[in-house]
């Protein structure tokens, strides 16, 4: 092919991933359903997988504190072959059914958390392990996979299953498979940091300020929410240290 031709069917195939999400929204529900209770009582949330699904659950993770103001503890991601994975593969680690639940243990897991193993074949043994342990310890369980009727599922509480099909690069599961996989885990803490209270319509009010932009983002939002200048909005916004501290104590003031 042309690297036209290449691109053009790239495309093509990711064309599909979203109606493939689409249709998982119903196992998606029950499992955030099934989640918010136990964090909303103070339990946590952990991803676990390997190779590019344990870097997707990390990814996801780590962005919830910057972009929602949480403790880095409340959202975690575990991969197999421990954080150097995260760069370069650790040959055989997602083959160790024990390992993931070792893993969990090191982070103080327990039956007030939730666990979503993350598995494009659905067949991981890294995975499957951890799930099955998590079962017996009642620690809530969830997946998502890219294939239907999987091991992984079945283990499970809350499955959720996004066949994509075929990859463009015949198994590279970083193609569609990642794609549908970072949309459903988009979803999934999206909606309970909403659910959570962490965003005040649609805006990212507790947001760490960590670099210039966000100070920006911030100011702006207090700027809409206050009828102020922008250089007020920032001093105001560097007070307070928060745009949802900020707009409390005004809207107590007025």
């Amino acid at each position: 092919m042309t690297v036209s031709e290449l691109l053009t069917n790239i495309n093509h195939e990711d064309g599909g991933v979203a109606e493939a999400v689409r249709k998982a929204i119903p196992q998606i529900e029950a499992l955030v359903s099934a989640i918010l209770p136990r964090m909303l009582d103070g339990g946590r949330l952990f991803y676990i997988g390997s190779g590019t699904s344990g870097r997707l659950g990390i990814v996801d993770a780590s962005e919830c504190p910057p972009t929602f103001g949480v403790p880095h503890e409340l959202v975690n991601g575990i991969i197999a072959g421990g954080d150097s994975a995260i760069r370069k593969a650790v040959e055989f680690a997602e083959d160790d059914k024990e390992q993931g639940w070792k893993d969990l243990l090191t982070n103080d897991i327990s039956e007030n958390d939730s666990l979503i193993g993350i598995a494009a074949s659905g067949r991981t043994p890294y995975v499957i392990g951890a799930i099955e342990m998590a079962n017996k310890n009642q620690v809530l369980t969830g997946c998502v996979t890219c294939n239907i009727e999987t091991e992984l599922a079945k283990v499970a509480a809350f499955p959720v299953e996004v066949p994509v099909g075929p990859e463009f690069v015949t198994g590279s599961t970083r193609m569609k498979a990642g794609t549908a996989q970072k949309l459903v885990l988009n979803m999934i803490s999206t909606s309970l940091m909403v659910k959570l209270g962490r965003v005040q319509g649609n805006r990212m009010v507790d947001m760490q300020l960590t670099n210039q932009k966000l100070v920006e983002r911030g100011a702006n939002i207090l700027r809409e929410e206050l009828n102020l200048s922008k250089q007020e909005a920032k001093e105001i916004l560097v007070k307070y240290g928060s745009v949802r501290k900020a707009l409390e104590f005004f809207r107590k003031k007025s």
